[in-house]
């Protein structure tokens, strides 16, 4: 365990916690600032864009591009197995923030997801192995070009192809699996890509060109083609399928598949002891755990809300039958006299 190692972790660690209180914080000011917009024009969910006006929803996306940005920094600093689960705490910072400023109740259960994805988040930080940042964009391909990374690419295309090609078309609008299956596998080949993007800028600015290796804009090429890829696919689970589940389902997924890519390519488990990588699996399962209870949570109260209103509108309704009823009597009555 060396200085630089454990510099870098720490590094990566902040930049990965910081990226997700900036994340979580987005939503909220984003959503203020949707309400405020809502108040005083079109709503944005009819097709409303007064919220373009709103300084606070401005704020919100400011506040998530440099979430976004610590995130992209943080894959530089430190292996997958320690960022990628750390996402999750953006969903705590959401829900506390919530639960204050927008007086959105966080139930118990809700309480026991936030203390199940700490709790989980302190034991994979405890047992992150330390990553050996490559020197060059050279040794990132030969990482790349290994014989057991190039098995797990070639299997994720071939899946993802038989997703596109011949799942997609007959059970897409169906299961979401299809959609999720194709955005994980693609997210995974991002994550790497987008590593060795970062580290390559990170070598660029340290003195050590990177621009001239052809490599660099092989990683570059393909990163934004699996951004587009899975973003387009994301868009389609989301608008088919309920967000409340989508979430946490693409979350494990993604979050599994990326972990297993990194562990493949930068080897990020090499060296550790086998109670190094049972604690850090055990953390990462209950951190998964956190965020599906607390997605159920949400799920709960906003079907909790759909009850409540249908029958305050069922009972209205109700109420204008027997009106209307009554008026029919009393016009007859008087039609008799």
């Amino acid at each position: 365990m060396t200085e630089t190692g454990v510099s870098d972790n720490f590094k990566g660690l902040i930049l990965a916690m910081g990226s997700s209180a900036f994340i979580g914080s987005s939503f909220i000011l984003k959503k203020k600032g949707l309400k405020r917009a809502a108040a005083r024009g079109t709503r944005a969910g009819v097709g409303g864009y007064t919220y373009l006006l709103e300084p606070l929803w401005w704020a919100g996306m400011v506040t998530m591009i440099i979430g976004e940005i610590a995130n992209f920094v943080a894959y530089i600093y430190a292996p997958a197995v320690l960022v990628t689960p750390l996402g999750a705490l953006s969903i705590i910072v959401s829900a506390v923030l919530s639960h204050f400023l927008l007086k959105e109740r966080l139930p118990k259960m809700g309480v026991l997801g936030c203390v199940s994805c700490i709790v989980g988040s302190i034991v994979i930080v405890i047992h992150a192995p330390q990553e050996q940042t490559p020197s060059s964009v050279q040794e990132i391909w030969d990482l790349a070009t290994q014989p057991a990374f190039l098995f797990y690419v070639m299997a994720t295309v071939s899946v993802v192809l038989a997703l596109i090609v011949h799942f997609e078309p007959r059970y897409g609008q169906t299961n979401m699996l299809v959609y999720l299956g194709i955005c994980s596998l693609v997210g995974s080949l991002t994550v790497v890509s987008i590593k060795a993007i970062g580290i390559a800028i990170k070598l660029t600015l340290d003195g050590i060109s990177q621009i001239a290796y052809p490599q660099t804009w092989f990683f570059l090429t393909v990163a934004t083609i699996c951004v587009i890829t899975q973003l387009n696919y994301l868009n389609r689970a989301l608008d088919t399928f309920n967000a409340t589940i989508v979430s946490p389902v693409y979350y494990v997924m993604f979050t599994t598949l990326t972990i297993i890519a990194s562990a493949i390519m930068f080897k990020d488990w090499s060296g550790q002891d086998v109670s190094s990588i049972a604690s850090e699996i055990c953390g990462f399962i209950t951190v998964l755990t956190g965020t599906i209870i607390l997605h159920m949570t949400r799920e709960q109260e906003e079907s909790n809300m759909q009850k409540t209103s249908t029958w305050f509108i069922g009972e209205d309704l109700m109420k204008g039958v027997e009106n209307e009823h009554l008026i029919r009597i009393h016009d007859s009555d008087y039609l008799e006299r």
